[in-house]
């Protein structure tokens, strides 16, 4: 039975505080230490010990990452005692955070690539939050770091309160990404059905507003133009990105739309129930389904309209 949480005391780093976050939620009855003394470090039955030891053994329940000839992950980088962490615990947890069996593996992948690796590369030294430039303080490692206590700060419990309420911190990002994460792969099934259901139309027409861009790119669904769905109490008409990075659109909305709410709107689309458009023109919205359906169709005659 695990009864502690071992890791260093003194100064943390986002590494021991998200694996802090993943370890607590699978073992909440246990105590967490935070110690150099031999006696706390070393490997026992009634703990896991994590970024201190100098020990890299997972039946001993020690997961550092600091010795020679530390752990690394199958391309050659060095992993930091959070990717040890969740290499050996992640699935577990996503399981404790009622992640569905058949995603886990998805999501466990997902997140290591997204939010682990990274905090592998600045804990090791391979990445530099310099690479950020003027948003590295705004990284989450950059941000962790901040909550340090004062260099002048003379409590003794300064530094044990603040690697606490980095916990509490960390663990409000890493379940909203794994939630995330999760209603991403739940929008993918209705989106793929939604894109049967529209054949060959240039118009995706969802049941409410959802992730839609990755199970559009999944299924090949190159030809949808426009994604139309149900908003509050109106309706939404939106453009589809041609790629992940950046806001070039499949199809823009008509020219003649741009910024106009309204009567102007209803007047310039000839949509009665037509009532806004964006400058922008990536989304429109209307009072009705109806509505929101014409417009889509009406842009997307324009948008397969030749130019002379």
């Amino acid at each position: 039975m695990v009864k502690y949480l071992v890791t260093h005391s003194g100064g943390f780093h986002a590494d021991e505080v998200m694996s802090s976050v993943i370890l607590t939620r699978l073992y909440p009855e246990a105590q967490l230490m935070r110690s150099r003394a031999a006696e706390w470090i070393s490997p026992a039955p009634d703990r896991i010990i994590y970024d201190v030891g100098g020990k890299y053994d997972a039946e001993a329940q020690i997961f550092d990452h600091h010795q020679r000839g530390a752990p690394l992950r199958a391309d050659g980088q060095p992993l930091s005692s959070f990717g040890l962490i969740w290499q050996h615990f992640g699935r577990a947890y996503l399981a404790a955070m009622a992640v569905p069996e058949a995603r886990v593996d998805a999501i466990w992948a997902s997140f290591d690539a997204s939010f682990v690796l990274p905090v592998d590369q600045v804990d090791n030294g391979t990445v530099s939050l310099s690479v950020a430039g003027p948003l590295a303080g705004m990284t989450l490692p950059g941000l962790l770091e901040m909550l340090k206590p004062d260099f002048d700060e003379t409590d003794p419990e300064a530094e044990t309160r603040a690697f606490h309420g980095a916990v509490t911190i960390a663990r409000a990002f890493v379940e909203a990404r794994v939630s995330r994460s999760a209603a991403k792969l739940r929008a993918e099934g209705v989106v793929a059905e939604a894109i049967v259901a529209a054949g060959a139309g240039r118009v995706l027409e969802l049941p409410m507003g959802m992730p839609f861009r990755p199970a559009i790119v999944k299924a090949g669904a190159d030809h949808l133009l426009f994604v139309v769905h149900p908003r509050d109490k109106d309706w939404c008409v939106t453009g589809i990105r041609r790629a992940e990075d950046g806001f070039v659109l499949r199809a823009d909305l008509p020219a003649t739309w741009a910024g106009l709410t309204g009567a102007d709107l209803e007047a310039a689309s000839g949509i009665p129930g037509a009532s806004f458009c964006h400058n922008g023109r990536f989304i429109a919205a209307a009072k009705t389904r109806e509505a929101a359906l014409a417009m889509a169709d009406l842009a997307v005659a324009e948008a397969l309209r030749p130019t002379v």
